[in-house]
C-alpha cells in the first residue's frame, strides 16, 4: 500500500472508531509507530482535525466527517457480490437491511461506478447452494473476470476441458458468472467453439484480462440461459434416510433440491436431486450415523468406499499375545483346588 492510500485509510479508521492507539494503527497497516506519528501530523497539515490525548489515543474532532469515499472498481465487484450472497443465503429480514445500505452505498458512487455495479448484478447470478458454504473464488480470478464482465473485454483462459481434462487455450467473451452445483461457472462465447460454453471457474489454470472489447451479444439473457441449461441438465434422483434430528440440516443446506420427505419407522425418509452421486456421498457420510444411503444402489457402493476409506484411515492395530506368553501365564497361574 502506498503512502497516500494508507493516509486515506487511516483517516477513515479514525472516523469509524470513536478512538483509535498509535499501536493498533501500527500494527493493522504493519508500519512502525514513528510512521504513524508522521502520517498523523501529515493528515493535520492537511486539514484533518486530529485530536491525540496521551495514554488514550487519537480521534477526530466531534462533527467532523470526512467526504463521501471513492469505490475502486474491485470494491464495487465486491459489493456486487456481497449483495447476491446475501440474498441467498440469508432470511429476508437482513436481506432488507443489506439492500437498505446498498441503495446508501450507490448513491455515493460516481454514475460510471453506478452503471459498473448495474452491469455486475446482470451478469451474476447464485441458482443454488448444495452445502452450507460457498466455496472461495479467489480475487486473482474473481476480479478480472468481473471487470471483463462489467467493461465487455475479452478473457484469454487456459482451461481444463473435455472427458481427459485435456488444456486447452481459449479467448472467450465473458456473459456471466453463475453459481451451481458447488462451483463458480464463467459463462461466455468460447471464440474456439463458436458457441456459448459453461466454464467452471476451479478448471482454469491461468487467466489474462485483455484490452480488446467485444460487442454483438445484445440479445443474449443469462436467465433464460439459466433456464434452458436446468432443463436440460441431467440430475441423479437419491434416496436417503435420516435421523429426525438431523433433518434441521438437511432442509438448510439441500432447500433447493428437495423432492419428498416421508417419515418411516426408522427415521425420514427424503428423495433428493443431484447433480453427482459422488460429493452426494460424501454429504451423506459427513452426517456419520444419523443417515443410511438408501437408493439408488450406486449411491450405497460409494458412500461404502468412502466409509472404508476413513476407517482405514483411523484403524489402530491391535497388539498380539504371542502363545509363549500364553502359556507363561498359564503356568505362573494357581491350580484351582475343588474340596
Amino acid at each position: 500500500m502506498n503512502r497516500v492510500d494508507r493516509l486515506v485509510a487511516i483517516a477513515l479508521r479514525l472516523q469509524s472508531r470513536r478512538v483509535v492507539r498509535a499501536e493498533d494503527l501500527a500494527a493493522h497497516f504493519e508500519i512502525s509507530v514513528r510512521t504513524v506519528y508522521r502520517d498523523l501530523a501529515a493528515l493535520g497539515e492537511a486539514g484533518i482535525p486530529i485530536i491525540g490525548e496521551a495514554g488514550v489515543g487519537y480521534s477526530l474532532v466531534k462533527g467532523y466527517h470526512l467526504p463521501p469515499v471513492m469505490f475502486t472498481a474491485e470494491e464495487a465487484s465486491a459489493l456486487s457480490i456481497g449483495g447476491k450472497l446475501v440474498d441467498h443465503l440469508t432470511d429476508a429480514s437482513l436481506r432488507k437491511q443489506m439492500d437498505s445500505a446498498l441503495a446508501k452505498v450507490r448513491s455515493v458512487l460516481p454514475r460510471d461506478r453506478q452503471d459498473y455495479l448495474d452491469r455486475l448484478e446482470r451478469s451474476t447470478a447464485i441458482v443454488s447452494r448444495t452445502s452450507s458454504t460457498i466455496p472461495r473464488l479467489s480475487s486473482e480470478a474473481l476480479t478480472p473476470i468481473q471487470r471483463a464482465l462489467a467493461e465487455c473485454r475479452v478473457l484469454a483462459l487456459d482451461y481444463l476441458g473435455g472427458q481427459r481434462n485435456e488444456l486447452t487455450k481459449r479467448q472467450v467473451e465473458p456473459l456471466g458468472l453463475v453459481y451451481y452445483s458447488d462451483n463458480w461457472h464463467l459463462i461466455a462465447y468460447c471464440r474456439l467453439r463458436r458457441d456459448v460454453r459453461d466454464f467452471r471457474t476451479d478448471r482454469i489454470v491461468k487467466l489474462d484480462l485483455k484490452n480488446e472489447l467485444f460487442s454483438g451479444h445484445d440479445d443474449f439473457s443469462l436467465k433464460q440461459y439459466l433456464e434452458s441449461r436446468r432443463a436440460e441438465e441431467k440430475f441423479e434422483l437419491a434416496r436417503i434416510r435420516f435421523k429426525p434430528v438431523a433433518m434441521d440440516r438437511v432442509r438448510r443446506e439441500r432447500a433447493w433440491g428437495l423432492v419428498e420427505e416421508q417419515s418411516s419407522p426408522e427415521g425420514i425418509d427424503v428423495t433428493l436431486l443431484d447433480y453427482s452421486l459422488e460429493w452426494l456421498a460424501c454429504w451423506i457420510l459427513s452426517f456419520g450415523s444419523l443417515a443410511e444411503a438408501l437408493e439408488p444402489e450406486q449411491l450405497r457402493q460409494l458412500v461404502a468406499a468412502d466409509a472404508q476409506k476413513v476407517a482405514a484411515r483411523y484403524a489402530v492395530a491391535r497388539p498380539l499375545v504371542s502363545t509363549s506368553n500364553t502359556r507363561s501365564a498359564t503356568r505362573k497361574s494357581p491350580a484351582l483346588t475343588v474340596p
